[in-house]
């Protein structure tokens, strides 16, 4: 294998590395993927949704047969105080017609499944394998170093996930501050199909999708999230890392996840159920500004990688955007390899394709997240004031007064005056 060179090494088999391989293998490259896991998707902990329409086309069938769990049919998002909360719910046909917009999935499932189809194309994937370093000569990345073999290529994909150091050894990027990551807590929880159908209001084959915001993560950064799959629950937490550390006398982040658990907003929906599967991993709260470079010469970086999950503040996105950038990472290899010219200058096409996906364009629609959700009043004081709202308004216990008072006693000139000219000019911005 050390004489072999190389159309492209892949470093990781997530979905960005695996799209990868499958678009150069069905081009007819010769193709490496290396996956330091047991197989790819041992390591892949995600508990949550691909938004499959927003890839159109571009895989073809390669999705017809993929294991997703549920299509997902009701969007939710609660707003969770110490005492109370408020969820909104929103459904309408489109999200229930088939095929759907968007599926809660399990990566140990999906990945394996992807693995096996780059396989059919002829890409050759090793498991149980890590990549120690990059080959540079000259400034050039022209292989990877395993153990003490080296392995030749004329480019390489970094799809490795967010902690990746090859990009920083590529000299494409720095460390990333503390204030960029969040830690991602997830339990697996197994119920009966009929009792989520229930239990969510859904019907076989449909799932619900529900963001929690506020006292769910104590109030700092971050927020809950809970994703409905065939036969279990996936449910957990993601808590920003820098406010974490910062906040004063926090809980732990496994005792925050209990608390979460305990809520009457979440008890009743997994009473019954079995956990299986307990992890935790690093996700990238970033933002536009805050993308890896994407080439150099002899290398792409792709996925989270790169920098490409985007948290919305009503949903959450990765999976697509690792699985669109690594395909356009091996288009950008396909014409390079071509033309024997795998310069920098020659993968730049990889950002400009980038630039005319959507993968970019949503980046980019939504650069001042990430800054604006950052504040706050939006995880401790708007969930108590909406809550208390609803309080006021559904109490009964003697003379009742009619909404205009009642509303009246809550937006407050001062109140009114926060809310227009401190919160809305943020949100604004979103």
């Amino acid at each position: 294998m050390d004489d072999e060179l190389f159309d492209a090494i892949i470093i990781g088999g997530g979905l960005s590395g695996l799209a990868a391989a499958w678009t150069l293998a069905d081009s007819g490259k010769n193709v490496f993927l290396i996956e330091k896991g047991d197989y790819c998707g041992a390591k892949n902990v995600t508990g949550g949704r691909l938004y499959v329409k927003a890839l159109g086309n571009t895989f073809g069938q390669l999705f017809d047969d993929a294991p997703f769990e549920r299509s997902i049919s009701c969007e939710e998002l609660c707003l969770m105080a110490p005492e109370g909360s408020l969820t909104l719910s929103y459904t309408d046909n489109t999200l229930s017609e088939l095929p759907g917009q968007s599926y809660s999935v399990c990566r140990a499932k999906l990945d394996r499944y992807l693995a096996k189809q780059a396989e059919k194309k002829g890409a050759l994937i090793a498991t149980k394998m890590r990549v120690d370093e990059l080959v540079i000569v000259d400034g050039v990345v022209s292989g990877v170093r395993c153990g003490g073999e080296e392995l030749p290529a004329k480019v390489v994909i970094c799809a490795d996930g967010v902690l990746s150091l090859f990009p920083e050894q590529a000299g494409l990027r720095g460390p990333y501050d503390p204030k960029h990551y969040a830690v991602g807590l997830k339990e697996v929880i197994e119920l009966d199909t009929q009792l989520i159908n229930e239990r969510f209001g859904v019907a076989d084959g449909q799932g619900a999708a529900r963001l929690f915001m506020g006292s769910a993560t104590n109030g700092i950064f971050g927020g809950g999230f809970l994703y409905t799959n065939k036969d279990s629950i996936s449910l957990g937490l993601v808590l920003g890392i820098d406010a974490f550390a910062q906040k004063e006398l926090a809980p732990t982040a496994p005792e925050l996840l209990d608390r979460f658990k305990a809520r009457p907003e979440i008890a009743p929906l997994i009473a019954g159920g079995n956990p299986v599967e307990y992890s935790a991993h690093v996700v990238l709260e970033g933002s536009y500004d805050h993308l890896s470079k994407l080439y150099g010469n002899g290398i792409l970086v792709a996925g989270d990688s790169a920098g490409f999950s985007l948290n919305a503040g009503y949903t959450v996105r990765g999976m697509e955007y690792a699985l669109m950038s690594g395909h356009l990472a091996a288009r950008a290899v396909i014409e390079a390899t071509e033309k024997d010219d795998t310069s920098a200058a020659s993968l730049a096409l990889y950002e400009k394709l980038l630039e005319d996906s959507f993968v970019i364009k949503d980046f980019k629609a939504h650069k001042n997240v990430a800054a604006s959700l950052d504040h706050q009043r939006f995880f401790n004081y708007y969930p108590e004031f909406a809550t208390g709202i609803m309080h006021d308004l559904y109490k009964v216990d003697g003379p009742k007064q009619s909404i205009y008072p009642t509303l009246r006693k809550h937006l407050t000139a001062g109140v009114m005056k926060d809310i227009l000219f401190n919160d809305f000019g943020k949100l604004r911005k979103l």
